[in-house]
């Protein structure tokens, strides 16, 4: 439905300090349908994403973030777009007829280009070429280095994903893979993901790859793994039908269809995480379980981040200090230090380091600082010895229901937490202490 001659522009940022160039203003996404056509060998996407919105007020404009790649043609509701212009990593649409808040509407996107990762302070983001392949890794802002989006954590939507690519490649996106047909020299991979997921989450990942089917419950879980590296593999993962075992008790039923678990043949310094996925670069695997802890932080992240998102970056903790408490809580488990003793351990390294993080609210330079993710791990072992062993696992069990593919903010974590302590008081003034103080507060301690 459109309505003439009245309503704004749409902003050109979703506003986020952490991120002001990235997301947009004016309308909220309901789905991705993306298209996509590459060549390995010259690093060539061609790509059609059909973009279903909701108009959040009456538009004479929008925008959406695509970074690197040219869009070629533009349509609303069928009828072509005249009025498009690319600056700045933006996409500025302007519709032939206003679109009236609250009407749902269907941008048809045709663009294509050589993909690259978008620069940015945390290092390049987004789509990048491997030796043999693509791994796409986003987090926080690299999404629109792909497709046309509102890169934000606050806007989730379906995807279906359809990538067209050499033959000998296995290619990979989030959710459920619907089809794979062969046609002479290329394959057609088909993934539908129904769970809301945020744009930094969604991903591709190309490359020679040996499937392996691990398991069919609590979850199907599968990998993608180098035919060099089986045997590594086997033994480097060979806990983490365990893990999620754990996990599914201490954080509730795991939030996706499936889990897959990529290794690529290439050195990552870290691993990533994807909506259902996780990468692991070759350096993680060596037959001595030396990266187990990142394979128990990558799958908690699956409940933590990206089930449960945060809706503004400055909430990242609730991220990381989730996912490197599963850690520890993991290494309990399995025999080694206890989250107590890792507490320990972390408080010391803690109270030598520079004093200047501050855990609600970061800024984007600390964001990814390891003190956060630690930081974050204690605060929750706080919270666990406050409440009490129970009571800690029924909160975050509530949280991941009660949040299950939404976003959500630290507010909402403390006041269900409050629910679930006989002094709320009490327990307001530790969450103060460690997420608002700068100077690391004294070591949790059982009462």
């Amino acid at each position: 439905m459109v309505l003439r001659g009245h309503g704004q522009p749409g902003a050109s940022s979703a506003g986020d300090p952490y991120t002001p160039n990235h997301g947009n203003g004016g309308y909220h996404v309901e789905s991705y349908e993306l298209d996509l056509d590459y060549r390995v060998n010259s690093n060539r996407l061609t790509g059609k994403a059909g973009i279903t919105a909701v108009a959040d007020q009456t538009l004479t404009r929008f925008a959406l973030d695509l970074s690197g790649l040219r869009a070629t043609k533009v349509t609303i509701n069928g009828r072509r777009v005249s009025r498009f212009t690319q600056r700045a990593g933006k996409l500025h649409i302007t519709p032939a007829s206003t679109l009236m808040d609250g009407a749902e509407f269907l941008v048809d996107i045709q663009y294509a280009g050589n993909p690259k990762p978008e620069d940015s302070p945390w290092g390049g983001l987004g789509w990048d070429e491997l030796t043999e392949g693509v791994i796409v890794a986003s987090q926080p802002s690299g999404a629109a280095t792909w497709f046309p989006c509102n890169d934000h954590p606050a806007d989730k939507a379906h995807y279906r994903i359809t990538i067209t690519t050499d033959s000998p490649y296995h290619a990979l996106a989030n959710g459920r893979l619907v089809s794979r047909r062969v046609k002479a020299s290329r394959t057609t991979w088909v993934y539908d993901q129904a769970a809301p997921m945020a744009t930094y989450l969604a991903t591709v990942q190309i490359g020679r790859y040996d499937e392996l089917e691990l398991a069919t419950t609590p979850v199907t879980t599968r990998a993608l793994v180098p035919p060099g590296e089986l045997r590594e593999f086997k033994h480097d993962f060979g806990r983490q039908q365990d893990m999620i075992k754990l996990f599914c008790q201490l954080f509730g039923p795991y939030p996706f269809g499936n889990y897959t678990v990529v290794v690529t043949d290439d050195d990552l310094e870290i691993p990533l995480e994807a909506q259902g996925i996780s990468v692991f670069g070759s350096n993680h695997v060596d037959g001595k379980r030396t990266a187990e802890r990142l394979v128990a932080h990558e799958l908690a992240h699956q409940w933590f981040g990206n089930s449960v998102t945060p809706s503004a970056w400055k909430d990242i903790w609730l991220n990381e200090g989730f996912a490197c408490y599963a850690e520890w809580l993991w290494s309990e488990e399995s025999g080694g230090l206890s989250a107590d003793q890792q507490v320990a351990k972390a408080h010391t390294r803690l109270r030598g380091l520079p004093q200047d993080l501050l855990l609600s609210d970061p800024g984007p330079e600390l964001m990814f600082d390891d003190r956060l993710y630690k930081r974050g791990a204690i605060t929750l072992h706080a919270v666990r010895l406050h409440l009490g062993d129970d009571a800690f696992f029924d909160l975050l069990r509530t949280w991941t229901k009660t949040y299950r593919h939404a976003s959500v903010t630290t507010a909402d974590f403390i006041t269900l937490a409050s629910q679930f302590s006989p002094d709320a008081d009490a327990l307001r003034t530790l969450f103060t202490s460690w997420l608002d103080d700068y100077p690391v507060p004294p070591r949790p301690r059982k009462r």
